[in-house]
């Protein structure tokens, strides 16, 4: 039984117009699915990801219209890491990122930025054999796209806390110092431990990772909740979230966690051509369709040219 890395990343914002212009016309993202926080269905949950909205590159957004910016710290995740298939890609993303007014910063293999609202990210030239998860855009040459997470970065003040439960329970092998690969028999990741930062104000909010979400086989979920039981973790019971199902528990140094179920996907209730086009809601949320197209704000997507490419 093991987990097949990261399955997705959920983050806060505050500004969901914004959110979507960035994530899907600067970094060329795909939006497979428009929907809500299942636990505040007040407000939108934005889900971002290749052409099929595939586990392993779906970056998703709770939206706190006007939320205060958040501090990342002890106990948070504070980069997500992308891979991109080459040098010349890194140098193809500077560009475009500064072009778009995003600063970005060099480190040898790597490129470091942040989204509007102070999410880190950092591309890496891929150094594994698993299969590219890429969006189409027309501005971003193939060759030249996101290709799935990497893996993320989080901060700890006592990463030894971590080390049973990572290791003996969760099946991560340490590679070097605190970061350790998650990796199953298709697709891997890692998780990765920095020393929290002397910052008194560390709080959720806009531009901060709300949890990091790993996939497991649908028919090892409730084994996975009781190994984490086993080893003295709280997990929820298994929450049926209608594309997936999960459960979610804090690991020892603070960070949310989820184990979420590969499948059944985004296309459950939607055309896979047309996916994150329309307000979709799961069958317990459809009562509330009314109100909360009244309610919900428009947004810029889908692009013109893909509604054309659909057609």
């Amino acid at each position: 039984m093991k987990l097949e890395g990261i399955h997705h990343i959920t983050a806060i914002t505050g500004d969901a117009a914004g959110n979507v212009e960035f994530y899907t016309d600067v970094l060329g993202l795909r939006m497979v699915k428009r929907t809500v926080n299942q636990d505040e269905p007040n407000v939108y949950h934005l889900f971002y990801g290749d052409e099929h909205g595939s586990p392993g590159m779906d970056l998703t957004f709770f939206e706190y219209p006007g939320a205060a910016a958040g501090v990342a710290g002890a106990g948070m995740v504070h980069r997500i890491v992308w891979r991109v298939a080459s040098v010349e890609a890194l140098e193809f993303w500077k560009d475009r990122l500064e072009a778009r007014g995003v600063v970005s910063e060099r480190s040898g293999d790597s490129l470091l930025f942040s989204d509007p609202e102070g999410l880190g990210h950092e591309l890496v030239v891929a150094g594994v054999d698993d299969e590219p998860l890429t969006a189409d855009s027309p501005e971003i040459p193939a060759e030249h796209a996101l290709q799935g997470f990497d893996g993320v970065r989080a901060y700890s003040l006592s990463p030894v806390r971590s080390e049973p439960l990572l290791g003996d329970t969760l099946g991560f092998r340490r590679a070097e110092g605190e970061r350790w690969n998650v990796r199953g028999e298709r697709r891997g990741s890692f998780y990765s431990y920095d020393p929290a930062p002397p910052e008194l104000n560390r709080r959720q909010g806009a531009g901060t990772v709300h949890h990091v979400a790993f996939a497991a086989l649908p028919e090892d979920l409730e084994a996975w909740r009781l190994r984490v039981v086993s080893a003295g973790a709280s997990p929820t019971p298994v929450i049926d979230r209608f594309y997936f199902k999960s459960v979610y528990f804090r690991e020892p140094s603070g960070v949310l966690f989820e184990i979420a179920t590969i499948g059944p996907g985004f296309a459950v209730d939607e055309d896979a051509e047309h996916l994150g086009e329309r307000l979709s809601l799961p069958p317990d949320f459809e009562p509330l369709r009314e109100r909360l197209e009244l309610t919900l704000r428009p947004l810029p997507y889908p692009p013109a040219w893909r509604l054309a490419s659909s057609a």
